[in-house]
């Protein structure tokens, strides 16, 4: 198992699974988010927000009994065993003998790089009307109708997220629902909800919901349009919106012109192998 496992870079750095699968074929219960922009996340890290940052949410995996199975000081031993890794931590922190801590520094350093710009959707805010189509473009003013839509009250700013957390309805129907952020505070009001991931490279970042459940955007737009599914903490700007089907199309247009550069990155050929005779 790797990070990489989950959050593959040929796949928008998700696995494309409805839920990760861990060691042993274990499934975990929740979808892999994308790290694409997380740099610029906010209120914590994972889909219920329990990491305060990267550095933290880096190791947690690790020890995890279902996805790395592994523990920290194991991890630890086993990157003190390779020399090309010791001199890399040297190089960096200064000290050949690698920690925890700094295990968490270097990937959380790496994931601040995954980066996605210069979307045909940028190119249009910054003047260029021809970098989206007219669907793309009807889909854009649809976006941001507070009346047909509401889409901006959660997708806001150059991120297109609010980094909040909020109650779709998704999974509520389910007989033992994954409570979300409430795991983590144990306030009622956040039963149900999970933080709102980035638009960009929407398309590239499937499958969609913390469960994963949708596989296409037409999917997804089309639960929206229904109005979630009804729970006492759904989420008050969720409701039907009665859109059409052109409606409907010209909402996936702007998503997939939201597709960037520069977060797609080329994975290393080979890696530093143990000390000859290490185990």
């Amino acid at each position: 198992m790797s990070c990489a496992t989950c959050h593959n870079p040929v796949l928008g750095f998700t696995d494309g699974r409805p839920v990760s699968m861990g060691v042993a074929g274990q499934e975990g219960g929740r979808s892999a988010p994308t790290v694409i922009n997380l740099a610029y996340a906010q209120l914590g890290v994972f889909w219920d927000g329990r990491a305060k940052d990267l550095e933290e949410q880096a190791v947690g995996p690790i020890a995890n009994p279902i996805e790395m199975a592994n523990t920290h000081r194991g991890a630890v031993a086993t990157l003190n065993g390779i020399p090309g890794y010791q001199a890399q931590f040297e190089a960096i922190f200064g000290s050949p003998d690698i920690t925890i801590d700094n295990v968490g520094r270097a990937m959380a350093a790496f994931e601040r790089t995954i980066i996605s710009g210069n979307s045909a959707w940028d190119r249009f805010m910054s003047g260029d009307q021809s970098a989206l189509s007219e669907s793309a473009q009807r889909g854009w003013t649809l976006f941001q109708d507070r009346e047909k839509s509401n889409c901006t009250d959660c997708r806001a700013g150059f991120n297109l997220t609010d980094n909040g957390y909020h109650n779709l309805g998704v999974g509520m129907d389910e007989e033992n629902p994954d409570a979300g952020r409430y795991v983590v505070t144990q306030n009622e009001e956040d039963r149900g909800r999970f933080k709102t991931p980035t638009l960009r490279d929407i398309r590239y970042t499937r499958s969609y919901m913390h469960d994963g459940r949708f596989w296409t955007l037409e999917e997804v737009v089309d639960f929206y349009d229904e109005g979630g599914f009804g729970n006492p903490t759904l989420d008050q700007e969720i409701k039907p919106l009665r859109l059409t089907d052109q409606e409907k199309a010209d909402l996936v247009e702007f998503m997939k012109a939201l597709d960037g550069e520069g977060w797609q990155v080329q994975p290393p050929t080979t890696l530093p192998q143990p000390a000859t005779g290490s185990q």
